[in-house]
């Protein structure tokens, strides 16, 4: 699929997938379902991005360049709610005391986004999950002060050593999480007296209750 030319376009398509399954979508694409995700976390965001002609890969841009618009996958229940929290991407655990919000990944990421809800509950098969209405969304002046303010305090934490005083209750937004394949991947931050320490990577999430009050809005 080549990258859509004009975010009407993107919508589209978007409107078009809406009650397929992830097998049906997946057999047209020709890929291979996994028959669960626990190793393969990625895959419903990857298909859904082949599907809508994504471009961007695993570069450090928007999932659609061209339009300056991120893809996000929002796992909900049969009752339309969250799942669980939503990856944004990886923080930065050194190097960073100076950049200002306007220029963090996370400001950037969350500055246009098509949501693309799938009812995911546990026990529906993979295959069987089914894949609803995507919306797209930009943040009003208060949702950017909330993530802001949340951003900038989680930062400041981590620039001053905090890093393992973190918790996943921090932030009425946005959260910062241990994001690793397993124990053993490590990275560097900044330890309570100042001094490199090994830690695991951590990454921002947006909190169930704020995507479910941006699916409120987007459906009543």
């Amino acid at each position: 699929m080549t990258p859509p030319s004009s975010p009407d376009q993107l919508m589209q398509r978007c409107h078009a997938l809406a009650g397929y399954t992830l097998g049906q979508l997946a057999q047209e694409l020709a890929c291979k379902v996994p028959a669960n995700l626990k190793r393969e976390k990625g895959w419903t965001g990857q298909l859904l991005e082949q599907a809508l002609g994504a471009s961007a890969g695993s570069k450090a841009e928007p999932d659609f360049p061209e339009l300056g618009i991120e893809l996000k996958t929002l796992p909900i229940n049969r009752q339309g709610k969250p799942l669980e929290s939503t990856y944004v991407c990886v923080a930065p655990l050194t190097g960073s005391s100076h950049q200002s919000w306007s220029e963090s990944w996370v400001c950037r990421k969350l500055s246009h986004v098509l949501w693309l809800p799938v009812l995911a509950e546990r026990d529906i098969p993979v295959a069987e999950r089914v894949i609803g209405t995507g919306f797209l969304w930009q943040p009003t002046s208060a949702e950017q002060k909330l993530l802001q303010q949340d951003w900038e305090e989680l930062m400041d934490l981590i620039a001053l050593g905090g890093i393992d005083r973190i918790r996943g209750a921090h932030g009425q937004v946005l959260q910062l999480r241990p994001k690793a394949a397993n124990s053993k991947a490590l990275t560097l931050a900044v330890g309570s007296d100042g001094e490199p320490i090994q830690t695991l990577p951590r990454g921002f999430y947006l909190k169930a209750h704020f995507t479910q009050q941006l699916l409120s809005k987007a459906f009543g």
